[in-house]
């Protein structure tokens, strides 16, 4: 926790952080905000008749999803979150859970159309760095 806390902190001093820049109200306050962001967010339980459940999320501060404020700063910190794990990557075989996710909208104005479960290591470390979109999990 402390690392994650450190490297933010060197990311923010590094003027590594993208910033809002929303015309109009100029507050000044310097928040975080992945630009052009609109995603449909759902989650559901493999091979389990529960039902899916879904959000959205627009950013800077819009959607369904619980604390949107804090999931858009999440996601303007991180470069890829959407890309999928290399196929020539060595993934330790361990089982995290059913879970599946689906992700599809723009994220800083690109598309995404991603999906996510905890089939393997890799898998499970790609669903962990983006835990915060999926509040059932």
């Amino acid at each position: 926790m402390r690392f994650a806390i450190f490297a933010l902190a060197a990311l923010a001093a590094t003027g590594c952080m993208s910033r809002s820049t929303s015309s109009g109200s100029g507050s000044g306050t310097g928040e975080v905000s992945p630009a052009n962001t609109k995603l449909d967010i759902s989650v559901s339980i493999g091979g389990s008749e529960a039902p899916t459940k879904t959000w959205t999320l627009e950013c800077p501060d819009g959607g369904t999803l619980p604390n949107p404020e804090r999931a858009c700063a999440k996601l303007a910190v991180l470069d890829d979150p959407f890309a999928p794990v290399p196929k020539d990557k060595a993934c330790t075989q361990v089982f995290g859970g059913p879970e599946e996710a689906v992700v599809t909208g723009t994220f800083r104005g690109e598309p995404v159309n991603a999906h996510f479960n905890k089939g393997n290591g890799c898998e499970i470390a790609r669903w962990n760095s983006v835990e915060f979109l999926f509040p059932t999990s």
